[in-house]
């Protein structure tokens, strides 16, 4: 009895440790992604904070949407990710209650019969989950702390495809404009060779290859003004936008080249230091070595419950003694349980060790990109627009001294179209690229890969194999 006291008094005590946190183990999942998206998440678990959030998002949109206002609005706003952070309280749930002991089981028994009552009663307490214990809170502690990996990790990714939606947004609104003015100088064109044809000073043929410049002018501003509406539509989708929120304002062209390309130092090993996924991947392989551990201690001894219990009888001396249920391993040893588990932890190793192969490379091919994309913006801004403008200055100099026409002006108008859209096209790639390359070095598969897939796939093994 005095041993049964002192292990109650001790479960109490363990159970009395257990408890929720205040911010719902959001403190990590914020300061990972302040470190790398430079903007912290908030995990609106009340009516108050959502409205605060939302006076914060109007506040944003009254303004020109920039960059990081975008980010910002879909860290405040995602309603997805909003749902992702409630895995927080999930896992810190399944904490707490690998703190405390389970509830004792109570029986009662009453039996009369020739004039007699029995009663027999009985206290049962689960011994067996008191001494495997800290081994349990351990491996739920792992499962929360990835739990938290996971959740800055899809931060991350709502940050990553916002950022990238707006250099779409305002690439694709910065080329309607480009070819609303072309489609206008193709009309006025048009217009004037109609008129020239009929005064019988330009030939018909002449004629129809301006009216074919302002068809094809026309169809590429329609094609650009649904490019314009699909790009907007998915930085909406990117920043949980809806109702009166719609009304936001763009600026009017992307920013401006930097004056140098970025240069990363350590790149593959910062990737293996700091990138979520490759964390996640890690964390998924130390709980199941944690899940490992616990099936060999329970190998043999899968069921012990130990309690008090007494008996009385009617006319009788009560009688009091203890009971101990204990599940006898005659058929299954626990050998396949720890096998699958073995097993499960060689696939959480080779799965980690996929993710950090992939991350190597993903570094690599990030930074290829952004260089590649540096490089080409780069060009058009100091050699193709430069060399451009000098041609169209040249043109407008013999147009002024009667050496050309003004349909030779509108036939330079035509050949720089594709000097100006590629320019665009390339300062945009150049800002999606730097995106993807800080996402690859320290937070995440810029194309959303399959790490987090395969440490839940882990996750779901591991709980399996109990």
């Amino acid at each position: 009895m005095m041993r049964l006291t002192a292990t109650a008094l001790a479960s109490l005590a363990l159970a009395g440790c257990a408890a929720f946190s205040s911010d719902g183990g959001f403190g990590p999942v914020e300061q990972l992604a302040q470190d790398r998206i430079g903007r912290s998440p908030s995990y609106q678990r009340t009516a108050e904070q959502s409205d605060a959030a939302q006076a914060r998002v109007a506040d944003l949109l009254k303004q020109v949407l920039g960059a990081d206002s975008a980010v910002q609005i879909a860290l405040l706003n995602n309603r997805e990710l909003q749902a992702g952070y409630a895995e927080l309280g999930i896992a810190e749930s399944d904490l707490v209650r690998a703190g405390r002991l389970a509830n004792p089981s109570l029986s009662f028994g009453r039996l009369s019969g020739n004039g007699a009552v029995e009663i027999d009663r009985a206290v049962l307490f689960d011994v067996l989950g008191l001494f495997t214990m800290p081994l349990a809170r351990q491996m739920e502690q792992q499962h929360f702390e990835q739990a938290q990996l996971q959740a800055a990790y899809e931060t991350v990714g709502v940050a990553t495809e916002a950022r990238k939606a707006f250099y779409e947004a305002v690439a694709a609104q910065q080329l309607v404009g480009y070819f609303r003015q072309v489609k206008e100088a193709a009309e006025a064109a048009n217009e004037l060779a109609r008129r020239m044809v009929a005064a019988g000073n330009f030939s018909k043929l002449a004629q129809m290859r301006e009216q074919s410049f302002y068809a094809d002018a026309t169809a590429q501003l329609a094609r650009a003004q649904h490019q314009a509406v699909a790009a907007r539509e998915q930085l909406v989708r990117a920043l949980g936008l809806s109702g009166g929120q719609l009304d936001f304002r763009l600026p009017e062209r992307l920013p401006d080249l930097p004056a140098a390309p970025a240069e990363p130092r350590d790149a593959e090993q910062t990737a293996m230091d700091k990138r979520l996924d490759v964390l996640v991947a890690r964390r998924a392989t130390e709980a199941t070595a944690r899940s490992l551990g616990l099936t060999k201690t329970t190998r043999f001894v899968n069921v012990l419950h130990a309690g008090y219990q007494n008996k009385s009888a009617a006319g009788e001396t009560r009688s009091n003694g203890y009971e101990i249920e204990l599940e006898l391993p005659l058929f299954d040893f626990g050998s396949a349980r720890v096998a699958r588990a073995e097993a499960i932890y060689l696939q959480a190793l080779n799965r980690t060790a996929a993710v950090a192969v992939k991350a190597r490379s993903e570094v690599r091919e990030s930074y290829s990109a952004y260089r590649t994309a540096y490089d080409l913006a780069k060009h058009f801004r100091d050699e193709v627009v430069p060399l451009r403008k000098r041609i169209s200055e040249e043109n407008l100099l013999r147009y002024n001294g009667m050496l050309a026409s003004v349909f030779d002006l509108l036939a330079d108008s035509k050949d720089q179209i594709a000097g100006v859209v590629g320019a665009v096209n390339a300062l945009r790639d150049h800002w999606i690229a730097e995106t993807n390359l800080q996402t690859a070095l320290t937070g995440r598969s810029p194309g959303r890969g399959s790490a987090l897939e395969a440490a839940q796939a882990t996750t779901s093994g591991t709980a399996a194999s109990h």
